[in-house]
């Protein structure tokens, strides 16, 4: 089984399938934003808007590890 076997909920409720993002790089975050440790969403939106263009993706997920 690979990444792209895998499914998420969306934010909005929907169910999305990680196949979608096939020939995309992607980087996967665990998003404990709760924690208030959450200085490197700067850095990923700089990475996202440097890269997007050449495929990449950043796919956050969030926890409750810390709430």
């Amino acid at each position: 089984m690979g990444v792209y076997d895998f499914t998420a909920r969306t934010n909005s409720g929907e169910e999305k399938s990680l196949g979608d993002y096939k020939g995309k790089v992607l980087i996967i975050v665990n998003t404990a934003s709760k924690c208030g440790f959450t200085p490197q969403y700067k850095e990923l939106q700089e990475l996202y808007d440097k890269y997007q263009d050449k495929g990449l993706e950043i796919l956050g997920f969030p926890c409750n590890q810390f709430g």
